[in-house]
């Protein structure tokens, strides 16, 4: 009897198997039948029955898998069913917990909906899981700017600002401050400090989710989790006893900015001296500190001058009267988001900031400094009192003339009675200045005796410093006091001041305003770039229609007698069946459609996407005097905005399309291959991309402001307390935004040519190359450099690290530095992969 009934259960259990082999076998068919019909949701729905009733065909299904996930995912995000999407992933996930291709899609769609911590995660686990995984890397490079910033590097390794923080704490734990509050801890290292420094209680607070779980391992590593307790909060919401048992006595920060208070600090430090403090230490009593509530930093003093400086001033200030032909002056007002900000209701950051002391063509002085504000961060009512305090006037006596192009402002920290912190740009400091550049003067120029005039006030956790003008000395005001009203001596003297005030202020409300980006205006004032691209699109439109007058649109009106409104009337009539199309994707404002219009029979389409920059646009072409049906804006034309690379009619091709190529970062702009592979196809016989290609060159540098900029330089800057390891997860191989000309270095070879990128010949083109570089000077390669030489054409380009250029210049830093001798040879392994340029080093 036993023996029966071993077998039934055996023929049970073979029935149960046949028919689970049956079922897969049937689903398998139906998924691949769904995936033909491109019914890729019933097609994911069959995969799952079929991966977990058999799990032994994991690696068998893994890639149609993988592509029907990541189909169906594309569905349902064009649907906005975000929940069923990243449910997909999730079983996804499951079932392939360690594949590194379904986590680093994961993240691209948390990272295109905003959630940049979560798609950190993701994107750092594909990384671990295959280091060589290019996507995935670049990926993680990509958010890890934006989830650590740069500058946590820059300042863990300025050993000075580390050393001040330690000693000021130090001092007020010893004095008798017991509990402590970090608010913004970052790494934590203020609250280690606390720690080492004796300290009985410290909690630390912090808002972003990835700084929060750095923190818990930086701690953790420190041996000091069971002595700091880390929130994830944000100060304001701190609740006593939810959060922390009782009130502190001491609150330890560093939330400033290179304007003081643009991270909240005051708004941060008026709910602390409310809600989480101690009640202050009354003044001149001789009581114990640990009975009161005190803040380091104990206060601040703001300091400004007034520069001049060419660089603040072709980046916020046009500085043309005319580009390639095309007139600017008197059409458009454009103005930078700074001088925007100044008269707007929104939170916008008031100021750009600079490293005076490695800015390019430098600055000069054109006042001595002079103090702006203090602020005393132990006295509550003094915090309160900033936000509703009246803007204030402030005036600069100008000791040398030149042009005034900006009121730079920085600040001594005062920690506590011994301790304290400059960010001055004469200083060897971490810190980068406020700049508050001059925008809207109709004369800039200033003389020695003359007077720079200012407003000054506390809004929107912001120091704004508007309404700069200059007042001549002849006027012979005093504008000393900060007090509302002027203090006047007569009805003349208060005429005369006035009437120099209103010729250095652009009052004529007609002109069109346009803002730009610092970036956009300082492509407006490149004239070698747009001289460059006229010449170059005069060629092509030559070639290809060799009968037309290519200067016959070159209208302006100057000396030709022309009625602007008869040849406008004139060219409404005339619509040029032979007309050449020109397209320009250009990132961000460009003027080049309209430089094109002017060359001859032409429709010139550009793919600005902001409104008030069409606008702008139009004013512009309108000055110079061509027909409206000239220039177009691509983008109305498109059904999909996402298709911008396509015919310009079903019956045409175009003659020219501009490509964005290089961002102004120093980086190749994303997917730029991929456009120029589409964008071959689009162009008649004879058409060209512009640029047609483009030329990698780098060399080999040593430079330890990089390494201090890219990542912490071991225990001693953090005075031996071990982060590096954890923060420098997040530190990336490729600096942007630099200035070769200023960047503290010294050359270890010559440059030389890396890569070359043909748009137009992609048979040209390698993923990869070795090149050889001769070291010319020993030392220690820490970094290669690397600029473009853009090629229009065979005998038009553009270098971009001219000094003229609007663009910026990057660097790959190596992770460990190569020392080199006089007459070595290294050998650079050079890969382009999507916008990404990775260089690694043999000898």
């Amino acid at each position: 009897m036993p023996n029966s009934n071993a077998k039934l259960h055996s023929n049970h259990r073979g029935g149960r198997e046949a028919s689970r082999r049956e079922l897969v076998s049937r689903s398998l068919l139906s998924a691949q039948h769904c995936l033909e019909n491109q019914d890729f949701g019933t097609a994911y729905a069959h995969y799952l029955l079929v991966l977990n009733l058999a799990p032994e065909l994991k690696p068998t299904v893994k890639e149609t898998f993988q592509f029907t996930l990541f189909k169906w995912a594309e569905e349902l995000d064009s649907l906005a069913r975000t929940q069923d999407l990243f449910n997909c992933y999730e079983q996804a996930l499951e079932l392939y917990p360690n594949d590194e291709v379904i986590c680093n899609s994961m993240g691209e769609h948390l990272f295109r909906m905003g959630f940049r911590d979560e798609a950190a995660g993701y994107f750092h686990k594909a990384v671990k899981l295959n280091p060589d995984f290019a996507d995935a890397r670049e990926n993680f490079y990509r958010v890890a700017n934006w989830l650590v910033e740069r500058w946590h590097f820059i300042m863990l390794n300025d050993a000075k600002r580390n050393l001040t923080y330690l000693r000021a704490i130090e001092s007020a734990v010893h004095s008798g401050s017991r509990s402590v509050l970090d608010i913004g801890t970052g790494t934590g290292i203020l609250s280690m400090f606390a720690k080492k420094a004796g300290a009985s209680f410290v909690y630390a607070c912090e808002l972003s989710k990835t700084m929060y779980e750095l923190a818990l391992d930086v701690v953790a590593a420190n041996n000091m989790e069971r002595e700091i307790k880390l929130l994830h909060l944000k100060s304001l919401d701190i609740e006593i006893p939810k959060h922390i048992p009782e009130r502190v006595s001491l609150v330890v920060t560093e939330t400033v900015d290179a304007g003081l208070f643009g991270e909240g600090i005051v708004e941060s430090l008026i709910h602390a001296w409310e809600h989480l403090l101690l009640q202050p230490k009354p003044k001149n009593q001789d009581v114990s500190a640990g009975d009161y509530g005190r803040v380091i930093p104990a206060s601040a003093t703001i300091f400004g001058m007034a520069v001049e400086c060419k660089e603040i001033r072709r980046h916020h200030r046009l500085g043309v009267q005319e580009v390639a032909g095309v007139c600017l002056s008197n059409s458009v007002q454009f103005f930078s988001p700074t001088y925007a900000a100044a008269g707007s209701e929104e939170t916008v950051e008031p100021y750009t900031t600079e490293k005076l002391s490695r800015i390019p063509g430098g600055y000069r002085a054109l006042t001595e400094p002079c103090q702006v504000m203090t602020v005393d961060f132990n006295d509550l009512q003094e915090l309160k009192s900033l936000a509703a305090r009246k803007p204030w006037k402030l005036s600069l006596p100008v000791t040398e003339g030149g042009i005034l192009d900006a009121v730079v402002v920085w600040f001594v920290l005062q920690l506590d009675d011994e301790h304290s912190l400059s960010t001055s740009p004469s200083e060897e400091t971490c810190w980068e200045q406020a700049v508050y550049p001059v925008q809207g003067l109709l004369d800039y120029s200033v003389k020695t005796g003359d007077t720079v005039m200012m407003e000054v006030c506390c809004q929107d956790c912001y120091l704004k410093i508007q309404k700069i003008s200059s007042l001549p000395s002849e006027c012979g005001m005093d504008f000393s006091d900060r007090d509302d009203t002027l203090s006047l001596g007569n009805e003349a003297e208060l005429c005369n001041a006035l009437a120099g005030l209103q010729t250095s202020t652009k009052q004529d409300g007609n002109t069109p305003v346009c803002v730009l980006e610092s970036t956009e205006i300082a492509l407006l004032n490149d004239i070698a770039y747009h001289d460059c691209f006229k010449a170059a699109m005069s060629k092509v439109l030559l070639s290809l229609n060799p009968s037309k007058d290519l200067h016959s649109m070159d209208v302006d009106g100057h000396g030709s007698g022309t009625n602007l409104q008869e040849h406008q009337n004139k060219s409404s009539l005339r619509v040029d069946p032979d007309a050449l199309y020109i397209l320009d994707v250009s990132e961000g404002f460009s003027i080049l459609p309209i430089i094109a219009g002017k060359l001859g029979p032409v429709r010139a389409y550009s793919s600005v996407e902001k409104e008030q920059h069409q606008a702008a646009l139009h004013v512009i072409a309108e000055a110079n005097h061509f027909p409206k049906e000239t220039l177009e804006f691509w983008l109305s034309h498109l059904e999909e905005e996402s298709v911008v690379l396509q015919r310009p009619k079903s019956d045409k091709l175009w003659s020219i399309i501009i490509l964005d190529v290089i961002e102004t970062s120093g980086l190749i702009q994303q997917e730029v291959m991929e456009k120029a592979a589409i964008s071959r196809c689009l162009l008649h016989s004879g058409g060209k991309i512009f640029p047609q290609h483009v030329l990698v060159y780098g060399m080999l540098v040593e430079s330890e402001s990089l390494l201090l900029e890219s990542a912490v330089q071991g225990t001693e800057p953090t005075l031996g307390f071990n982060i590096a390891p954890f923060i420098n997860q997040f530190k990336v191989p490729v600096r942007v935004y630099l200035d070769l000309s200023t960047l503290p270095c010294v050359p270890l070879s010559k440059p030389a040519e890396l890569l070359r990128l043909d748009l137009m010949n992609p048979l040209l083109n390698s993923p990869s190359r070795e090149v050889k570089i001769k070291i010319c000077k020993s030392g220690r390669v820490t970094a290669i450099p690397f600029w473009y030489h853009i090629h229009l054409d065979e005998d038009h380009s553009l270098n971009t690290s001219d000094e003229s250029s609007h663009w910026k210049q990057a660097a790959v830093v190596l992770d460990e530095p190569i020392p080199v001798q006089l007459g070595d040879e290294l050998v650079l392994n050079v890969q382009h992969h999507k916008s990404n340029i990775s260089i690694t080093v043999k000898r």
